[in-house]
């Protein structure tokens, strides 16, 4: 089983939550399942900056990263978090290697159109691939990399990547069998209910209806595009769910497990069966 777990940066904020997280992590490696962690920190990284007096600058909402921003992006992702998320995961008992893109050009990125404009939000780029065997050869040795939403350019230059959207490139690139989202939200949520599943289909619906917004929105499109690359399972889980990550983990492994026994929202190809339909509905 190859499972890419996405974590969100706010839950890297919190000590306690990073240390029941890596437990989970760790249980499912010592199943023997090959795991990718991929993470953000966009808040921590917004703080940053703002302690260090750099200003943050937009276009159409959309950070504008200059080299001075895209140095603080480095430092933060593939420094403090990227460490404190290995460290955690190698303290709980499973070795955990932090990779970030300039390691054997682990993975590769080009800079986003914006406007009609290459690179018009500075080092803001999209991941284009990643290097397989690299990857392959830590799993071998049964180490997990963790690895920050950072992208090596043809130019030689890190490129900031959107984790969410990174996330699913990667389990479309390494035909992973599952990508888990872990956010700081029990799931997709309409209102107060979380939903328990939804299609492809249904998400640009939930975008144009404002069901949605703002990370979520993005967190969805990346989900999509896993499920169009043949990723067969797809789930957005918060993290802060008792094991949340290992029943979200497991079931896809069990027939038996009830619907309520899994939590967050998993997003799908097709709608459920007429069978599958009863059962959420019970």
């Amino acid at each position: 089983m190859r499972t890419i777990i996405k974590f969100a940066g706010a839950l890297l904020e919190d000590e306690a939550l990073v240390r029941n997280l890596a437990r989970q992590v760790v249980a499912l490696a010592h199943e023997g399942r090959e795991i990718l962690v991929v993470h953000g920190g966009g808040r921590l990284f917004t703080a940053t900056l703002k302690r260090m007096g750099i200003e943050s600058k937009f276009m159409g909402g959309l950070r504008v990263t200059d080299r001075e921003t895209r140095d603080v992006a480095v430092m933060v992702f593939a420094g403090l978090l990227n460490k404190r998320l290995a460290a955690a995961i190698t303290a709980e008992g499973q070795p955990a290697v932090g990779i970030s893109a300039a390691d054997a050009a682990c993975f590769t990125a080009e800079p986003l159109v914006h406007n009609e404009v290459i690179g018009g939000l500075g080092y803001v780029g999209y991941l284009t691939g990643l290097n397989n065997e690299f990857i392959e050869a830590l799993w071998r040795e049964s180490l997990v990399p963790v690895a920050p939403c950072l992208g090596l350019g043809s130019d030689n230059e890190l490129y900031n990547i959107n984790a969410d959207h990174m996330a699913a490139a990667c389990a479309e690139y390494l035909s992973a069998d599952q990508l888990i989202y872990l956010t700081d939200v029990p799931g997709v949520l309409d209102g107060q209910r979380v939903l328990s599943s939804i299609t492809c289909e249904e998400v640009e619906r939930l975008v144009q209806c404002h069901v949605v917004s703002g990370g979520m929105v993005l967190k969805l499109e990346a989900a999509k595009r896993a499920i169009e690359g043949h990723v067969r399972e797809v789930r957005i889980v918060g993290g802060s769910e008792p094991d949340g990550l290992l029943r979200a983990a497991h079931a896809a492994d069990s027939a038996n497990d009830g619907p309520m026994a899994i939590p967050g929202t998993r997003v799908m190809r097709e709608p459920l069966s007429t069978t599958q339909a009863a059962l959420s509905a019970a």
